[in-house]
């Protein structure tokens, strides 16, 4: 996936005027956010629930590379092949490699994020592999030739209109506008693939160190097909998704698709244990693991490291204002939202993500909502320290902080200007004490465009503090 994150104020302009996406992006309140809400109530016990997940997800961290460890050796005990890559482009070596060993023409793949760090689909289909999306909403966008915008919902961008167009186009059938229609049209044309394809490839929603076992959640049986009918199966995922044990993984899973979707429980939970037995019904001859660091370690013993603690849930931008106006797209990579604001910079280098962890108004909807307590707001403010520390602050707020500085290190003349600033600003108020438009638009981002700013009364706070005191 290109990343194109130095664009994100000119992709948000974009984006706010979106007819269409506006109106996608509404879905995001109806089914998540309230979902979320509905289904967490229902815990009685929610908060202890949640402590328990966060504290499961630090002590992994602080242990990771024994968990790791442990995950290896059960998993290669139980008959899989594990892998250790420290780049996106050694997990994308090991796959062709594991394809030309095993003479793979085609594959399918169930949805994974990780893979979209790796731009796995491009790697194969130049060393001449064929490449299926079969996830629907990620089979939408393999024919859209797009990114997905939502780590949960990938296609939650678009509106019914524009899929039934994209279908009519690629499918070469009529033009269908029902929901049902539709999903039936994209069946047909997904089954045959499952039962030719050589190899299918998978994410993992967490990895159980005691059992060597990878685990996936999905609403669609595309999952289960996946990593069952093609006679190779590909798992492929971060080292932070490892978790100790099955009964942490209870845990977990009572929240991830709360959070994630507002279910109680998921459609298909499916535990992967090595491959294919003697006397089994289904599954493939050969199971491969690939535990990508990809940057990860660089999080470990720092002030970043409880972004590891994250479950890919999505619940942070579903409830994010900033997301919920722009979109995943203007994020310019994999992960948008406030995840992606501290993930995408941590990831390729905040030179190239400078304006992510500004992304935010830090209101803190988004540490509320996260199901394993990552102080999102901390983490997006200690990346904003880090840019001014290292000049990568525009010039003109770094201009604009000196002169700050300057004076207020002077009471004499901060009082001063403040005095001539309440009054400038006063004047400016129009007759419904509003201002409606403040100069330096251009440098501002216009920010006084879309919004209006109560007038003051002409006078500082001290000069009215004292006149109040002197009142009474």
């Amino acid at each position: 996936m290109q990343l194109t994150s130095h664009q994100f104020k000119t992709r948000s302009r974009e984006k706010l005027v979106d007819v269409n996406l506006q109106g996608a992006l509404k879905k995001l309140q109806g089914n998540f956010v309230k979902g979320r809400a509905d289904r967490v109530a229902e815990l009685e016990n929610f908060p202890a629930i949640r402590d328990a997940a966060a504290e499961i997800r630090a002590r992994t961290l602080e242990n990771l590379d024994a968990y790791l460890e442990e995950f290896e050796r059960n998993a290669t005990a139980a008959g899989a092949t594990v892998h250790w890559a420290e780049t996106t482009d050694e997990v994308n070596r090991i796959v062709c490699e594991l394809a030309a060993r095993y003479a793979v023409k085609k594959a399918v793949k169930s949805k994974s994020m990780v893979s979209e760090e790796c731009a796995l689909n491009d790697a194969l289909e130049a060393a001449g592999v064929q490449v299926v999306e079969t996830d629907l909403g990620e089979y939408i966008l393999q024919l859209a030739k797009e990114p997905p915008s939502h780590i949960v919902a990938p296609v939650v961008h678009k509106i019914k209109d524009e899929v039934s167009d994209l279908f009519a186009e690629k499918h070469n059938l009529p033009r269908k506008t029902g929901i049902p229609e539709l999903c039936k049209e994209a069946r047909d044309m997904l089954r045959g693939h499952f039962v030719t394809a050589d190899m299918g490839i998978s994410g993992a929603n967490f990895v159980v160190a005691e059992t060597g076992s990878t685990l996936i959640v999905t609403n669609e049986g595309n999952g289960r097909m996946v990593t069952t009918l093609p006679r190779v199966h590909v798992a492929i995922t971060g080292i932070e998704k490892v978790v100790p044990t099955l009964e942490d993984l209870s845990t977990l899973i009572r929240l991830l698709p709360r959070h994630a979707t507002g279910q109680t429980i998921s459609n298909y939970v499916s535990v992967t244990t090595g491959p294919q037995r003697q006397g089994d019904s289904n599954g493939p001859q050969h199971f491969h693991i690939i535990l990508l660091d990809g940057g990860r370690t660089k999080l470990l013993g720092g002030d970043m490291q409880d972004m590891l603690r994250c479950i890919r849930c999505g619940a942070c931008m579903n409830h994010c204002p900033v997301y919920q106006s722009v979109g995943g797209h203007a994020y310019g990579w994999v992960y948008p939202g406030p995840m992606g604001s501290i993930l995408t910079p941590t990831y390729v280098g905040l030179e190239n993500a400078r304006d992510l962890p500004n992304a935010s108004t830090l209101c803190n909807q988004c540490g509320v909502a996260c199901p394993v307590k990552i102080p999102l707001p901390d983490l997006m403010r200690k990346l904003r320290e880090r840019q001014f520390e290292l000049g990568l602050k525009p010039q003109m707020e770094l201009w604009g902080l000196a002169a700050w500085r300057w004076a207020a290190q002077r009471p004499a003349i901060y009082a001063m200007l403040t005095r001539v600033a309440a009054r400038v600003l006063a004047v400016m108020g129009s007759s419904d004490k509003l201002i409606h438009n403040l100069p330096f638009q251009a440098s501002g981002g216009g920010w006084t465009g879309g919004r209006d700013m109560p007038a003051p009364q002409g006078k500082t706070f001290r000069e009215l503090y004292r006149a109040r005191r002197n009142q009474s």
